[in-house]
């Protein structure tokens, strides 16, 4: 029997913006826990220099045990699963305890299985999480999310970036355009198998504007939240992914519909026009939940 738990915990939580903090910015790490973000990942790959590597993880070990005071969501990302670099992560992960481990580059089952049990043998055996960034995860997205209840996968982290390069696009506009569909493969295969999922990073931390729209974008697209690379980006995520005041009046007036004794036991009943259903009813108190989480 599966147990779906870890997942129910994963998705109770808000994951609208998780930032990436470098583990080799001292200052950055202590500035991290007073930012209001939902979630932090701590990062030893991409943003940390191969001659900073052994300072990363030193900071990391110690701002992830200070984060717990805070009672902060934390993220360690370790290295890919091909990298020589993960045997030096893995005891930190074991040594920190994090809410979730991010595993970078991940591109099939097999190399997930591998680094869960590396981890488990290690002494970390909490959840993980799956940076798709490479055409390779992407095509085989489906079948790493099916392994999610046997190696406690919880979420699918979006890498745009890598993805780009990989797929050879040339730099301007249309690359977010170009890429949706791909995003929207990670998105399907995390609903199937009851994950979260998060978009991608957008670099332009000084557009405001643009970054707004491609998170307003994200949460067409179905993703619960965002991953950021700087601080002035979480109060403009927090915006695009919160309801609004149209939706909430329409959450409002189908739970009152379902709640109106004149429809009681009713598997569908007439609003403004339309026929809503207990579908649109989850849907519906979702969304008023997530407002009052919000406030």
């Amino acid at each position: 029997m599966t147990d779906n738990s870890s997942h129910a915990n994963a998705n109770a939580r808000l994951f609208r913006s998780v930032l990436f903090v470098p583990g080799d910015k001292p200052r950055a790490l202590d500035k991290a826990k007073d930012l209001g973000a939902d979630a932090l990942i701590i990062d030893l790959e991409d943003a940390v220099a191969p001659e900073r590597k052994s300072e990363a993880r030193r900071n990391a070990l110690d701002a992830l045990v200070r984060y717990k005071r805070h009672h902060l969501f934390t993220v360690l990302r370790i290295a890919e699963p091909g990298s020589p670099d993960l045997a030096a992560d893995i005891p930190i992960a074991a040594q920190s305890q994090p809410n979730a481990v991010l595993i970078a580059k991940l591109e099939d089952p097999e190399q997930l299985s591998a680094v869960r049990k590396r981890l488990d043998d290690a002494g970390y055996h909490g959840p993980v999480w799956a940076m798709i960034e490479t055409p390779r995860g992407v095509f085989n997205v489906e079948a790493i999310a099916r392994q999610a209840p046997l190696n406690r996968l919880e979420a699918l982290v979006a890498g745009a970036n890598d993805l780009a390069e990989g797929l050879r696009l040339p730099e301007g506009e249309m690359r977010r355009s170009t890429i949706e569909p791909h995003l929207a493969r990670l998105v399907l295969a995390a609903r199937a198998m009851g994950l979260v999922v998060l978009d991608a990073v957008f670099n332009a931390y000084a557009d405001e504007a643009g970054l707004e729209a491609e998170a307003r974008q994200g949460r067409q697209l179905g993703f619960d939240g965002k991953t950021l690379i700087h601080p002035a980006q979480i109060y403009p995520v927090h915006k695009a992914f919160a309801p609004s005041a149209a939706e909430l009046d329409w959450a409002q007036s189908v739970v009152d519909a379902f709640e109106d004794p004149a429809n009681a036991n009713k598997g569908a009943v007439p609003l403004k026009g339309r026929m809503v259903e207990h579908m649109h009813l989850r849907t519906a108190q979702a969304l008023l939940a997530a407002a009052l989480t919000d406030e």
